[in-house]
């Protein structure tokens, strides 16, 4: 049974690990990789980058992505999300913190964090304004 409006917003901004897909080119299936990312109700949906990064490069040349994101308890439910790549911004550590603390306990953020300065290169934040919904509880 597909979701309401408010059940997939709502769904989408809880904390799950999101599936994002973006054409690799011409003979080759999309490019899907799991991703961390943030969403509120109504607003954009954004996802952390690397500058260098290959899920960049091919949203760039796509101007597009999708993200699936899905729970198999207490049913199975399922939001997907496609749209414009909107902008893409500097990441700043407020931003960073705010991701991290979305998906991990609050004792392991900062080492997280310090991982991530030290190990992951300079991040960027990459947007999608929500054009096209899919979803369904199937419980």
């Amino acid at each position: 049974m597909p979701l309401t409006l408010d059940e997939r917003q709502s769904f989408l901004a809880e904390p799950h690990i999101g599936a994002l897909a973006v054409s690799a080119g011409a003979d080759r299936g999309p490019l899907t990789v799991p991703i961390w990312y943030q969403y509120a109700p109504g607003g954009e949906l954004w996802v952390l980058t690397g500058l260098e990064s290959e899920k960049l490069r091919r949203i760039r040349a796509a101007g597009r992505f999708s993200l699936m994101a899905e729970r198999v308890a207490p049913t199975v439910r399922y939001v997907s999300v496609e749209g414009p790549m909107t902008r893409v911004e500097p990441m700043t550590d407020a931003r960073h913190r705010e991701m991290a603390a979305r998906y991990l306990p609050a004792d392991r953020v900062e080492g997280f964090l310090s991982y991530a300065e030290a190990e992951l290169g300079e991040q960027v934040m990459v947007f999608m304004q929500p054009e096209r919904w899919l979803s369904a509880d199937l419980g």
